[in-house]
């Protein structure tokens, strides 16, 4: 099978003891902010810019995290985990493909019951909180 390839870009944004979530229409389902690289930019931008579109924040990377790595369907994807710092702005619901239907700082407690877009996602965010706790 030939596979169309798929770049991402994801940013886990910690304040306090909470982690920024999205939550997108006709979803349950929680994310962090995150979407596909675009032509002729880097992960690191396109992760800064999903933040923006998303959420409303302005943000910078503090560090790359890790690469995640499978096949969804036809794509073979990678995206690449960002640990951001939010530097301005406030949450505003400004997304151009009008998708979000939520945005949310939510604790540790509440990730443990949250139902996860990528389920896989949700041990990396603990333990990220468990070190900024």
């Amino acid at each position: 099978m030939q596979y169309k390839v798929w770049n991402g870009a994801s940013a886990i944004i910690i304040k306090g003891n909470s982690v920024l979530m999205i939550r997108t229409k006709n979803s349950n389902s929680w994310s962090i902010p995150s979407g596909g690289v675009e032509v002729g930019e880097t992960a690191e931008e396109a992760c800064i810019r999903e933040i923006a579109e998303e959420t409303g924040y302005e943000a910078k990377i503090v560090k790359e995290l890790h690469t995640k790595k499978t096949i969804i369907k036809e794509y073979k994807v990678t995206t690449q985990y960002f640990l951001c710092e939010i530097t301005g702005g406030e949450i505003q619901y400004q997304d151009s493909d009008e998708e979000i239907e939520e945005i949310s700082w939510k604790n540790s407690n509440e990730i443990s019951r949250l139902i996860h877009t990528y389920p896989e996602d949700q041990e990396v965010i603990e333990q990220l909180l468990s070190k900024f706790s």
